[in-house]
């Protein structure tokens, strides 16, 4: 009676002993495709900005997936020891073949595609739960994981972070839009602003300039006449560039507001208006680095030109330096001028040397003759790329920045006014 009894202990310890090596084997194999898949990068997102019970969860495997090969080492011998000793307890309750074809069957089933099902949808909260016992773990085959992980260290590098470059940036963010309809909630402007952005870097100032041939600008030896006024009101622009002699030679701009005083039967030279000192940029230079100097408020407009003998080695301080303000010397040289540190929310521009262009102290302004001016680019030209889109006021007669299609504006306040207008 007592050898019966001891048989059925021992058979019941087995089948224990089998079923917690399955649970086991199923737990590493799991865990292993669960917090090995979970990204550096997305935990430390999960864990700045995501639900309050995602970031608890981030929180707890950001420790334990720190150290990519040690952990995956760890999984892998807590994995091959179930596995390996799972057909020798299986031995000892059926023949040897048997055994065999059991162990790969529960190995199968409840060791791989369970587990791994489950943590591949429920990675994040598994991961957390079982975070303490994969220290545990991490502790007990150190010895033995450690100097596997430092070899995998020295011979493929650690695991880094994978941030995705730009062009997969943009359509990681063009999936989260709604339009594309898989669950997305960022809007058509948002993912277009986004991509903007990303796009802005690669851009130039010829990108989105306007062609000096067709920019509006006024002659210094000009005056103000009704006909001019009228000509400046018209175009609606709140900077006027102004050129002496070609009109590639912008010198400076004056400000519309800065007419309103002016009595048009007084026929006041444009020469004696109060004129400011216009940025000169290349034509390859970046949008940011544009609406930057933009920001400093020193001017909302800029001209820009193309360097025929520039060389490769002077471009890059060239384009650093091109937006600071000029100013003529004695000998008619452009000399370069540093802004002051005055910070440009705090500087007062009106009458300061800095800003305003005086003629009546010193000549006129001459560049290089291998600087040849393409264009003219304002702020409005830079955020028009940044939105993607055009930025309409009461005198634009376009409504695409790169199809450059023309519209009727009062045909467009009609409809406004009309939702259903009849055909006429």
């Amino acid at each position: 009676m007592s050898e019966v009894t001891c048989c059925e202990t021992e058979f019941f310890l087995y089948l224990m002993v089998i079923v917690g090596l399955v649970a086991f084997a199923g737990m590493m194999a799991g865990l292993t495709l669960g917090l090995m898949s979970l990204g550096l990068v997305d935990l430390e997102v999960l864990i700045q900005s995501g639900r309050p019970k995602d970031r608890i969860h981030a929180s707890k495997i950001f420790p334990v997936v720190k150290n990519q090969h040690l952990l995956l080492c760890t999984l892998l011998i807590g994995n091959a020891l179930a596995m390996e000793s799972l057909p020798i307890f299986l031995d000892k309750l059926v023949p040897p073949w048997a055994a065999v074809l059991i162990s790969v069957t529960l190995i199968l089933m409840f060791g791989e595609i369970m587990p791994q099902a489950v943590c591949t949808r429920y990675g994040l909260t598994v991961g957390a739960t079982l975070a303490p016992f994969v220290r545990v773990l991490l502790w007990l085959f150190f010895p033995i994981a450690y100097p596997i992980s430092k070899a995998l260290d020295w011979m493929l590098g650690k695991g880094h972070a994978a941030l995705l470059r730009r062009a997969e940036l943009k359509t990681f963010v063009d999936f989260h839009g709604n339009e594309a309809g898989k669950g997305g909630d960022l809007t058509h402007d948002e993912t277009t602003i986004i991509a903007g952005a990303l796009e802005l870097t690669e851009k130039t100032a010829k990108d989105a300039m306007t062609p000096i041939s067709k920019a509006f600008s006024l002659d210094l030896d000009g005056t103000l006449t009704l006909d001019t006024l009228n000509a400046i009101m018209t175009m609606g622009h709140s900077r006027v560039p102004v050129y002496s002699g070609d009109r590639t030679n912008i010198i400076g701009i004056i400000l519309v507001k800065n007419l309103l005083a002016v009595d048009p039967d007084d026929a006041v030279p444009i020469r004696k208006m109060l004129l400011r000192k216009v940025p000169r940029v290349t034509d390859n230079m970046p949008l940011y680095d544009i609406l930057n100097e933009f920001q400093k408020g020193h001017s909302h407009i800029a001209v820009v030109y193309k360097d025929l003998k520039k060389s490769k080695e002077t471009e890059k301080s060239a384009n650093k330096a091109s937006l600071d303000d000029v100013e003529s010397d004695g000998d008619e040289n452009m000399v370069k001028r540093s802004p002051p540190s005055t910070p440009a929310f705090k500087k007062r521009h009106r009458g300061c040397s800095f800003c305003i262009l005086d003629l009546d102290s010193n000549p006129i302004p001459k560049y290089p003759s291998n600087q040849i001016v393409v264009g003219v680019i304002t702020m409005e030209d830079v955020i028009e790329e940044l939105l993607q889109e055009e930025i309409l006021d009461e005198t634009d007669e376009y409504v695409n920045i790169h199809n450059r299609i023309r519209i009727n504006m009062n045909a467009s306040q009609e409809n406004l006014l009309d939702p259903h207008p009849t055909a006429k």
